[in-house]
């Protein structure tokens, strides 16, 4: 018999991955060509070529029995983790040195191994609706509490009144995800400034330490000139994760990073937990191979014009067929009204026609349904005459 705990989890398992299996068993019956899958948000840009080239160098170059052992700490090559505080002081204007990096595996890793070193039993995580909803199974890891804070559906910024009324004494941390997915959506630094504040005054109030956790696979993936604020500028206490995954398009690779600044409420034990969390919870360090790729790689630009090419191509389409959404900054994603209150009949509609969409109840926020562009432009321009047929049921 499985863990209670696993029930629940089992029960509610990733609307996402389950759409991605259906996609994979719709291609088989109807051809690849036929269906139109926006479900995951799966890189269709191949790694750079520099990818490859970093590989092949490495291969040729280092000790295989060091390139593929153990790294020292748990927390990653020191030489890697130089090479991305030397990075991000470069664009960023930090300050920050390897040891306040930690290499993980992937975003997600990453979001586990602080989540295990901050939280105890029934402390509370604060995250914006809408968002990627393995955050719920993650808190849930550690017997945390996931605390929404409800949607603005008209502008996907943060609701700050109601955040600074839902945080409690038990609060531990906030997680918030910019750009965002499902939406596309860039917190503004207005935004920011003014949720550093409310918590900077919640943390004196209570006389507690609430930690700001960012979440940051994205951060490359910007359009129009939006700038992302760097987080770790505003409120101290704020740890970031980020991903190679999407930047770099690494997503099976599973190689990212936490930083954790000096500026951390006690940072040197923050750092030496997180590293043992690393190992505890058996990802013992990240993968050696890729710490090394992307460390050659880190001057890498993403060319975001193929992704910028299919949100104009999908944006306009939708909005021709009668379809609302807003327009994203950020991220692969369309987050999309539904025309009808219950978005998972929508998502049923669409399969008819062979779309494939994740309703917005996975992501805390129903009534919507979220797309991923991340596909080929032919997969989006043969889409659009199946979503005006769609649409003929609903306009």
């Amino acid at each position: 018999m499985i863990a209670e705990k696993m029930k629940g989890m089992v029960a509610g398992s990733s609307a996402i991955r389950a759409m991605f299996e259906e996609g994979t068993r719709m291609a088989e019956q109807f051809g690849a060509e036929n269906v139109y899958d926006f479900s995951l948000g799966n890189p269709n840009v191949p790694a750079p070529a520099s990818v490859k080239k970093a590989i092949m160098e490495l291969l040729e170059e280092e000790d295989p029995v060091v390139l593929h052992g153990y790294t020292n700490s748990n927390s990653g090559y020191a030489d890697v983790r130089e090479t991305v505080a030397a990075s991000l002081n470069r664009r960023f204007g930090t300050s920050f040195e390897g040891k306040n990096i930690i290499m993980t595996v992937g975003a997600a890793g990453g979001l586990n191994v602080i989540l295990k070193t901050l939280i105890n039993p029934g402390d509370e995580v604060i995250t914006f609706a809408p968002y990627f909803g393995e955050y719920r199974s993650y808190v849930n890891n550690y017997d945390g509490v996931l605390v929404e804070i409800s949607p603005d559906t008209d502008t996907f910024q943060p609701k700050l009144a109601e955040f600074e009324e839902k945080i409690t004494p038990k609060t531990k941390a906030v997680i918030v995800n910019t750009p965002n997915n499902p939406t596309g959506v860039v917190y503004s630094e207005n935004t920011i400034k003014k949720m550093a504040a409310v918590m900077e005054a919640k943390q004196k109030e209570y006389g507690t330490q609430i930690y700001l956790i960012s979440d940051e696979p994205y951060r490359e993936l910007v359009y129009d000139g939006a700038e992302v604020p760097y987080l770790t500028k505003y409120y101290d206490n704020t740890i970031v994760g980020y991903s190679y995954s999407k930047s770099l398009s690494l997503p099976g690779e599973r190689i990212g990073y936490l930083v954790i600044p000096d500026e951390v409420a006690d940072s040197q034990t923050v750092l030496s937990a997180a590293n043992v969390a690393t190992r505890i919870l058996g990802f013992v360090n990240a993968p050696t191979l890729q710490q090394k790729v992307v460390a050659k790689c880190i001057d890498e630009e993403t060319d975001i014009s193929f992704y910028d090419r299919n949100r104009e191509t999908l944006y306009n389409g939708l909005k021709d067929c009668g379809f609302s959404c807003i327009k994203p900054e950020g991220a692969f994603y369309l987050f999309v009204k539904s025309p009808v209150e219950d978005e998972k009949e929508f998502c049923a509609a669409a399969k008819k026609y062979h779309i494939l969409m994740v309703p917005g109840s996975s992501f805390a926020c129903p009534g919507y349904v979220r797309l991923a562009y991340c596909v080929s432009h032919e997969t989006i321009v043969n889409a659009l005459p199946k979503f005006k047929e769609l649409a003929k049921e609903y306009f």
